[in-house]
């Protein structure tokens, strides 16, 4: 059973100093990683800085925090670039980095940049060669790769780096599968994205939903699957009355024919006071195997008792 650990996703584009000192706070109160998107539209999350660049800033500026990206766009830059990027980083940082990576999903990011946005298929498609390749270009020998999306001829990229613990963030068949197979850890999407647009279904979020898509993450994994770190960024609500929050719940985001039991239920919704949900997330841990939560910045002074209880347990 992995030990919890805390990241902190950052959706607070302070000026550059403030932002500095942000990091550093966020080390100081003990969460394990700094964590950045990759969008350059605000759409959804809002604006930011661009990742890799800040990612780099805030590893010089901290001595134990890990960075990372939660989650790479895969199409918006070719995996010979990005695997020297992130070698680039890893080796700075002194092995702090995490490399996080998705298949793009933001249709307005597309089609603003005048990016082919190429059915779901096809993206997952091309990020499962692309995972091949970043994998070869971070190993010790030249690498070869011949494939439909990307072909590369004897690179041997610089710096060399140990090992850049991968995760692979994902909701749908197909992409947990591939997550199974290939990541270190595993972020579980409990919204929907594939249609281009943040969708806050429900039913991606029920006890069961979970179960299946974890079932999903199992049978890419097969015997590896107990070594996945398993990842959620949860909904947290601080509250002495858990029944009268789930209900609002379920009044702010319309959800129709969804009872308090079941959003109580939900692995990914945490309701109650701070030792209540210290004593769900240890629950849940030995349901669902979740160890590794992410929160936005936006919370931090909410979720800081949390991760004061429970890091490194």
């Amino acid at each position: 059973m992995h030990p919890f650990r805390f990241g902190i996703i950052n959706e607070q584009m302070k000026a550059p100093t403030e932002w500095i000192q942000h990091v550093q706070q966020i080390e100081s109160l003990g969460f394990s990683t700094f964590l950045i998107r990759d969008h350059f539209v605000p759409d959804f999350f809002g604006d930011q800085y661009a990742p890799l660049s800040a990612l780099m800033m805030a590893a010089s500026s901290t001595t134990t925090l890990r960075v990372g990206t939660m989650v790479i766009g895969n199409d918006y830059r070719h995996p010979a670039i990005l695997a020297k990027e992130i070698a680039t980083i890893n080796a700075f940082s002194g092995g702090r980095f995490e490399f996080g990576i998705g298949a793009g999903w933001l249709k307005s990011e597309y089609e603003q940049a005048g990016m082919t946005y190429d059915r779901n298929g096809v993206r997952v498609s091309r990020l499962h060669e692309a995972i091949a390749v970043y994998k070869g270009l971070l190993g010790d020998e030249p690498f070869s790769f011949e494939g439909d999306y990307y072909q590369i001829d004897g690179l041997n990229i610089t710096p060399k780096s140990s090992h850049i613990p991968l995760m692979i963030g994902g909701g749908k068949p197909r992409m947990l599968r591939l997550a199974g197979r290939e990541a270190d850890i595993v972020g579980l999407l409990t919204t929907s994205v594939s249609s281009g647009v943040v969708e806050l279904d429900p039913s991606e979020r029920f006890a069961e939903a979970v179960h299946e898509k974890l079932s999903r993450v199992r049978e890419g994994a097969g015997n590896r699957y107990h070594q996945l770190e398993l990842s959620l960024i949860p909904s947290i609500i601080i509250t002495d009355d858990r029944t009268a929050e789930a209900k609002r719940l379920i009044e702010r985001n319309q959800w129709q024919g969804v009872t308090v039991e079941q959003v109580l239920a939900m692995p990914a919704v945490f309701i109650g006071t701070v030792d209540e949900i210290v004593n769900d997330m240890i629950t849940r841990r030995v349901e669902y195997g979740f160890s590794y939560y992410v929160f936005s910045d936006n919370e931090l002074d909410v979720v800081t008792p949390i991760v004061s209880k429970l890091a490194g347990a």
